[in-house]
């Protein structure tokens, strides 16, 4: 019986978060209005209304839309995502794949044009390529690699001073140690041969 009745909880608040308006935006009916709100990529809504049929998010910061974040909106006949600086790199693909399976009649990919990198600048997100995307990718990953690289090279320079540094201080140390060791010797001699001088002149 109590599992009967939490479940029942779940399922209510559930359905009443999926239903409620999310932070910084508008909602009139199944209109939900996001747009011109400086929402980036990381402050955009996790999820929207679930009857939602119109979506704006246009002329805001988004450079890119998170994996699954259209994908339960099965009403939707509007959606205006221009007005935002779109990174096309691996990050779009997402976006991309959405766009291409939309009919033509919701024409949610005017306007969606690429904002980086210079190559692709300008170009509509949904007729890119795969091979054009992919290769905007591998620069990040060279650029990844080639600063993964520097600091290897730094962290080896750096741990070969150290060992450079500390060699050279055991050498000086090992100098020290024979000068100490010759220095007492010697002490240890003149203190035994001043003794015997002084046996002498008792006899």
């Amino acid at each position: 019986m109590k599992g009967l009745l939490l479940l029942g909880l779940l399922l209510l608040f559930g359905g009443q978060r999926s239903s409620a308006c999310p932070h910084l935006c508008l909602c009139r009916g199944t209109r939900v209005d996001c747009s011109g709100r400086s929402l980036t990529s990381s402050s955009l809504p996790s999820s929207f209304p679930s009857g939602t049929t119109e979506l704006h998010l246009h002329n805001n910061q988004l450079a890119s839309l998170p994996n699954g974040l259209l994908e339960d909106l099965t009403s939707l006949r509007s959606v205006s995502l221009h007005g935002n600086p779109w990174l096309c790199d691996c990050g779009i693909l997402y976006l991309r794949a959405w766009l291409l399976r939309q009919p033509a009649s919701l024409s949610s990919h005017l306007g969606v044009n690429c904002s980086s990198p210079p190559s692709l600048r300008g170009r509509l997100v949904v007729y890119l390529t795969e091979q054009e995307v992919l290769d905007s990718c591998h620069y990040w990953y060279c650029d990844l690699a080639l600063a993964s690289q520097v600091c290897l090279f730094v962290f080896v320079v750096v741990q070969a001073s150290l060992l450079v540094v500390l060699l050279i201080f055991l050498k000086k140390f090992q100098r020290l140690s024979k000068e100490a060791r010759r220095t007492t010797e010697e002490s240890y001699t003149d203190g035994e041969g001043l003794r015997e001088n002084e046996y002498s002149h008792l006899k």
